[in-house]
């Protein structure tokens, strides 16, 4: 029968030391890091003792990276060889795919069914819009991009909540070091920039406008007004920038057309549901007024990627805006 241990073989158990070390009365050091007995010699000087003592512990430490090094190499190597072959698995995986690929054109290929010819034979009928392609992705696919702008909308918010800057003083030094790089008085980038943007925002308004008519629309119209945003942030800098493009703008544009979409789209989605009459004027076709909601669902979509567009330069250059 083995015998209850006695307080002080307790004390030199791990166990105790482990647990004065969770409730942090003690650190935790375990035997092999802990000072030998052997160190200590009988009318030693204390320097000398402190010295060897130093000493031991250098050369601990020098060990312990000298295995983290070779440890980490090992992994590095790991990781090289792991990826290579990762990535030729996969290449060969995609080459294999592709050799079952129809010919391009085969009357048997998946794609030639009746929706494409639907959306061909039908598409200016039923949507109004002179280009198939938006036709088809603010109609017949518009719940499909109404996902891809709450996907925009969601991935805006998530950087917005990972690279924001809480604290006061990282805030100010945030503000210190990016403007101390604001080309507030390049005259060259401010002149071209005075130039240029207005081209580039009228140019993409004209894209937006104009996507069911050729080809663009909501997406290209609102990189290029994204585009035009970041050049004039680029020029002119965060302040005057800030004069009408905020964290609130970004905001309430956004918000306003996605909702302003997704109303849009209910009214039609519940209408068809119900094969009933949407009372929407499709307009004639080439007309700028015409495609009946489509031209309002380009404006929306537009306006949440230039804002996505623009926000996402602020956020990973400043952290904050």
């Amino acid at each position: 029968m083995s015998r209850r241990k006695t307080d002080e073989e307790y004390k030199k158990t791990r166990a105790y030391r482990f647990f004065r070390w969770l409730s942090g009365e003690d650190e935790y050091y375990p035997d092999e890091t802990r000072m030998d007995m052997d160190l200590l010699i009988p009318d030693e000087d204390e320097s000398t003792l402190l010295e060897r003592m130093k000493d031991k512990q250098l050369a601990k430490e020098k060990a312990y990276d000298e295995k983290t090094n070779s440890l980490l190499r090992i992994f590095n190597k790991l990781y090289r060889i792991v990826a290579v072959v990762f990535c030729i698995m996969l290449g060969a995986l995609l080459v294999y795919n592709a050799s079952y690929l129809p010919p391009v054109g085969a009357a048997d290929k998946a794609t030639n069914n009746e929706v494409p010819a639907r959306y061909i034979e039908k598409g200016i009928e039923e949507t109004g819009a002179v280009n198939i392609v938006t036709g088809m992705i603010l109609d017949y696919r518009a719940f499909d991009t109404f996902g891809e702008s709450n996907v925009l909308f969601v991935a805006t918010i998530t950087v917005l909540i990972l690279l924001r800057l809480n604290k006061k003083e990282d805030l100010d030094k945030a503000e210190q070091s990016d403007h101390g790089y604001e080309p507030k008085n390049d005259v060259i980038l401010q002149t071209v920039a005075k130039f240029l943007v207005p081209i580039i925002i009228v140019f993409g308004i004209y894209v937006i406008l104009n996507g069911h008519l050729s080809p663009g629309g909501g997406f290209s119209g609102g990189a290029i007004i994204g585009a035009g945003l970041i050049l004039y942030l680029n020029a002119f800098g965060f302040k005057k920038t800030e004069r009408f493009f905020t964290e609130k703008t970004y905001k309430w544009v956004s918000f306003g057309a996605l909702t302003t979409y997704c109303m849009c789209k209910a009214y039609s989605f519940f209408c068809g549901a119900n094969h009933l009459d949407s009372h929407i004027p499709l307009g004639t076709p080439g007309a700028i007024l015409s495609s009946g909601l489509i031209l309002i669902l380009n404006i929306c979509v537009g306006l949440v990627v230039a804002c996505t567009m623009y926000t996402f330069y602020v956020m990973f250059r400043k952290g904050d805006f």
